[in-house]
């Protein structure tokens, strides 16, 4: 705890002659608090912004300013906005992964677009530039969704760069499939993945390596006591879970207990406005009694859906609520037409004739959205943000301009208030809730 030390100056205005002038001062001593990360944060924000009401004497704003405040400068009437240099993004805060003590920032880079076939090397590396110098500090890999081709160009951008490794966090899936050689989760292809991964990512160790797919023909202590052998080697720090159901991390953390091995501190989900019974339900209760964190992505964070209802094309797909467990099913015929076509096979899959009462709800949300001054992926992002148990949220982006758009997302979460969040909910009527108890002595 810090000490405040206050020295007493009367006796410089007594006599010399005085018995007290001998005396050491008085100290008095007093106990100050200690201000927390999220308040320094801020603070500093704070200071920042407060910058720009020092203006010259004609109201222009000079460079320096600028760079203090992070903001563009604007007509009245604009929104404001984020600069592209800075380093000061609004809303932009760290938490805790898990119950672990590794930090992350509230939205992440989900490579799997940024890394797409449409996206060149030089276009990507802007991208993978503009989210550090916005604070970003996640960078989600998937060999499903992108190959390998984004480990390699990641790995080359970060090379070239020359950040210093403490600054970024990398996070990979373990993917299996079950017509590829490697079939299902054995001890085997777990450890040849990793040393696969860092051998393409050009690192001495992954920061989180993330099992993509449980595999129940796999017993879940080979699979724990692979990844727990993982660790102890450095080449990976923590490890996660994603598409798995609550029963299967559940499953999971307790062998870990049993055998002694480290437990799984993340579990990947899909979440947005509607997806939501796995995130509101259950990924609160695991993280209160297991300490497994939730990082979250949706088609529209990650810039795999449009969201232009006019130009009928739909947000969400029927897929999404076919499994309230999984996300989308990433079949491998999906998979290889990614790599053939980009990303058409998801529009497709996101363009079904929906019905109309789900077109009425992306109308209203449109329509909120215009009130609010954003757009509707953005108003998606935020309220997926808002939400305390999301610890990350991964954006993906094709292009520069589409990361910048998404980040001015963190501005609007604190304009969700109580009277936004109530109409959101009279718009979505899909608020999930748990079944009602059923005692088995009442069916005697």
């Amino acid at each position: 705890m810090s000490q405040l030390v206050l020295c007493n100056d009367n006796n410089n205005n007594t006599d010399n002659t005085s018995d007290d002038s001998n005396q050491p001062p008085t100290i008095y001593r007093c106990r100050a608090p200690i201000a927390s990360l999220d308040c320094m944060e801020e603070f500093s924000a704070g200071s920042a912004l407060s910058a720009l009401g020092d203006r010259q004497s004609d109201g222009t704003i000079t460079k320096e300013q600028l760079l203090l405040s992070g903001l563009t400068h604007t007509a009245p009437s604009a929104h404001i906005q984020l600069s592209k240099q800075t380093a000061i993004t609004p809303g932009l805060r760290y938490r805790n992964l898990g119950k672990s003590g590794l930090r992350v920032s509230n939205i992440g880079l989900g490579t799997w677009p940024t890394f797409g076939p449409t996206v060149t090397e030089e276009q990507a590396e802007q991208i993978i530039s503009l989210a550090v110098d916005s604070g970003i500090n996640v960078f989600d890999l998937s060999e499903a969704h992108s190959g390998t081709r984004a480990e390699v160009e990641l790995g080359r951008i970060l090379t070239r760069k020359g950040w210093k490794r403490t600054s970024y966090i990398v996070t990979t899936k373990i993917y299996w499939s079950t017509r590829s050689e490697e079939r299902g989760l054995s001890r085997k292809h777990i450890i040849e993945s990793v040393k696969a991964s860092l051998l393409r990512l050009q690192l001495s160790y992954i920061d989180v390596v993330i099992v993509h797919k449980a595999d129940p023909m796999c017993p879940m202590e080979e699979i724990v006591r692979a990844m727990h052998y993982v660790i102890s080697q450095g080449w990976a720090m923590y490890w996660g879970t994603a598409r798995w159901s609550p029963v299967e991390v559940m499953e999971a953390y307790t062998n870990c207990r049993q055998f002694n091995c480290v437990t799984p501190i993340v579990e990947q989900s899909e979440y947005h406005m509607f997806c939501r019974e796995k995130t509101e339900l259950y990924m609160p209760e695991l993280y209160n009694k297991i300490g497994v964190g939730l990082m979250a992505w949706s088609p529209i964070s990650m810039a795999l859906a449009q969201c232009k209802e006019e130009a009928g094309v739909q947000l969400f797909s029927r897929a999404s609520f076919r499994n309230k467990y999984s996300s989308f099913s990433w079949t491998e015929d999906e998979n290889a037409a990614s790599n053939k076509d980009g990303y058409n096979w998801m529009k497709d899959r996101i363009q079904p004739e929906e019905s109309r009462r789900q077109q009425e709800r992306i109308r209203e949300l449109s329509g909120l959205a215009e009130r609010m001054g954003c757009s509707l992926v953005q108003l998606a992002i935020a309220w997926s943000l808002k939400n305390e148990s999301v610890q990350c949220l991964l954006l993906g982006a094709s292009s520069v301009d589409q990361l910048y758009d998404s980040i001015q997302s963190l501005q609007l979460v604190p304009k969700l208030n109580t009277n936004v969040m109530a109409e959101i909910e009279r718009i979505l009527e899909n608020k999930p809730t748990r079944p009602p108890m059923v005692s088995t002595l009442a069916l005697r």
